[in-house]
């Protein structure tokens, strides 16, 4: 089970760090994977103020060049050697205000791997799509599309994340019943058992990332296919957030 925080463009590098070390006691022992992903101005800060702790960081983009003339851009080296060991990457904010493409995104997974951090995967349907009952081939049209050249052993050295997001849940109040999210989460589990096998798919975690609350994380996370969630705005908030990865 792995519980990680998306924080968006929010908290300054001060309001991070006194975040994460109020948080950081809170989730010790926790039987989940913690993991934080911060802005990157936030990601030296917060990597120093966990250091010894349980809780891991996430950046939350990466470009898929290793350098080179592109202004405002980060690498994946530039995160690893900050010391983030996530990335979270093809989150629907970046494919519709950004234009990322499917494509866009199976470059940044290998950049990731490339540089040794675990690529945290976002796919999901929108609202028309899931109306008209094309759900399963667009969740496997863009993992098939992310994981293009991705070998097993990648997959599993690299500790990959697949993250079920819909997009008609993100922000909006809206979440998937707790048998959507299990369908479509066990639609990405099957496909990655006929890309590489039943073992690599039963040790990926697939989450379910939607307006995911500290009311309704556990009956979520109670799901056989589901492996934890992508939280958004409940991981501002401490006591939300606590209770959320003691739900996993």
């Amino acid at each position: 089970m792995i519980v990680a925080g998306n924080w968006k463009m929010n908290k300054t590098p001060s309001e991070a760090v006194a975040f994460v070390r109020d948080l950081a006691p809170r989730v010790e022992g926790a039987k989940a994977t913690v993991v934080v992903g911060v802005p990157f101005v936030a990601l030296d800060a917060v990597v120093g103020a966990l250091r010894g702790t349980e809780v891991k960081v996430a950046a939350q983009n990466v470009h898929y060049e290793a350098k080179g003339a592109y202004t405002g851009e980060v690498s994946a080296g530039m995160i690893k050697d900050i010391g983030a060991q996530y990335v979270i990457i093809g989150h629907s904010e970046r494919r519709q205000y950004f234009a990322e493409t499917d494509e866009a995104v199976n470059k940044k997974v290998h950049a990731a791997m490339a540089a040794g951090l675990a690529p945290i995967v976002c796919i999901g349907e929108s609202l028309t799509e899931r109306e008209q009952g094309v759900t399963a081939e667009v969740l496997r049209k863009q993992a098939k599309i992310a994981l293009i050249e991705v070998s097993s052993s990648q997959i599993e050295a690299s500790g990959l994340v697949v993250a079920y997001e819909p997009i008609w849940a993100i922000g909006t109040g809206r979440t998937a019943t707790n048998e959507q999210a299990d369908e479509a989460c066990g639609i990405i589990r099957c496909l990655l058992a006929e890309l590489y096998g039943e073992g690599v798919a039963a040790k990926t975690p697939i989450q379910y990332g939607g307006s995911v609350t500290a009311a309704n994380a556990k009956d979520l996370f109670a799901q056989k296919n589901v492996d934890g969630g992508l939280v958004g705005g409940a991981s501002l908030k401490l006591d939300d957030f606590e209770t959320i990865v003691k739900s996993a």
